[in-house]
């Protein structure tokens, strides 16, 4: 009997896979499986990660996809509770306008109650669009490190077991809380952007890795040395591809673009800034990560072992490390949803903002 590579599963498909095998159990006293079955019924069923609170780490206000993504999840996830940046602008455009960004975007869709820390830098970075549409008003950010951990431990203890970490951006921030705060990265459940075994560009490694190889290598170790449960990685293999492209001509633009929700006028601004300063379409990466973290069915993955070289390309090695990476998407599923949750006539399902809520970039105390 061959074997068959592991894929994604729902949580009605794992409570109906637990439930089946109590039954056959039940059938057969005094065997292995009646043990088995036992165990299960002691230990029973974790709630479904979908109650989990999330984490959106981005490198937000370059390619436009972060902020479609990011607006989707603000609209529909009463469950998010911070928003990380990295790859953070540096001296140049001043440290932490992505922060600002992000801020000013969560404001505008009413959900006052996300706190955003800004994240990593490499001292500058060449995708970034939008200064001009962030206020004045929105504070300056000083954020670095430390900050991003204390906020992550702020979501960490206001909740038990798992965090959904979906990495939109290089890996610097993971690292960090895998470095300095394993107790934390034991409960997290990351499903990253990035990666890919047959590249588009062999001599380099993707955008994501490539920021940051030192990052990835890291958190490839604390997934080898089990500080960090087996990550999902939405690969390039299976995101860079036309059906998922969005241009000023696509429906979902023409959409925002007639909208008169602040929110809806900001994202079609910021694209239309994308493709006058870089491509003429953004394709949608961190939406479709977005759509696995939240369990939806668009994504498939197995668990494959990969290694990194030094400069940061994958290949698949039966030594390496084990991932689960994408093989397959139903891109046209995506873009319905993806469309449906960026319609501003869709009623939003998040919670709305508390009055007491800052408009500001909010920090851990």
């Amino acid at each position: 009997m061959t074997s068959r590579p592991e894929g994604d599963l729902s949580i009605d498909q794992v409570r109906a896979h637990r439930k089946n095998m109590i039954d056959v159990g039940r059938r057969l006293p005094g065997s292995p499986l009646a043990e088995t079955a036992a165990q299960l019924r002691a230990a029973g069923l974790a709630e479904p990660l979908t109650r989990a609170p999330i984490i959106v780490d981005t490198d937000l206000g370059g390619d436009a996809d972060d902020a479609l993504a990011l607006v989707a999840a603000a609209r529909h996830r009463p469950d998010l509770a911070l928003v990380l940046t990295a790859d953070e602008t540096g001296p140049e455009q001043g440290y932490g306008q992505r922060a600002r960004f992000a801020r000013h975007l969560l404001d505008t869709v009413g959900r006052h109650d996300v706190t955003v820390a800004a994240g990593a830098t490499v001292g500058r970075t060449d995708y970034f669009c939008v200064a001009d549409l962030i206020p004045a008003a929105v504070p300056v950010v000083h954020g670095g490190r430390d900050a991003v951990l204390a906020a992550v431990a702020e979501v960490a203890g206001q909740s038990e077991g798992p965090i959904r970490w979906v990495g939109m951006a290089p890996l610097s921030n993971l690292a960090g809380v895998c470095d300095h705060l394993p107790e934390i990265a034991a409960r997290l459940q990351v499903t990253q952007m990035g990666g890919a075994i047959d590249y588009r560009r062999p001599e380099r490694a993707e955008h994501n890795i490539r920021l940051d190889v030192d990052a990835a290598r890291r958190v490839l170790a604390a997934v080898g040395d089990g500080r960090l449960a087996k990550p999902r990685f939405v690969i390039s293999d299976v995101t860079f591809t036309d059906q998922i492209a969005v241009h000023a001509a696509h429906p979902l633009h023409q959409r925002l673009a007639a909208g008169s929700e602040p929110w809806a006028r900001l994202l079609a601004d910021h694209l239309d800034r994308w493709y006058a300063a870089h491509h003429a379409s953004t394709l949608q990466h961190d939406a479709l990560t977005l759509s696995a973290a939240l369990g939806l069915p668009f994504v498939r993955a197995a668990t494959t072992r990969v290694a990194m070289d030094e400069i940061g390309r994958w290949i698949r090695d039966e030594e390496g490390t084990a991932l689960r990476l994408s093989r397959s998407a139903d891109y046209p599923a995506f873009m319905t949803w993806l469309s449906e949750a960026l319609d501003p006539a869709v009623e939003p399902a998040a919670a709305p903002a508390t009055a007491a809520a800052s408009s500001g970039v909010r920090r851990p105390a």
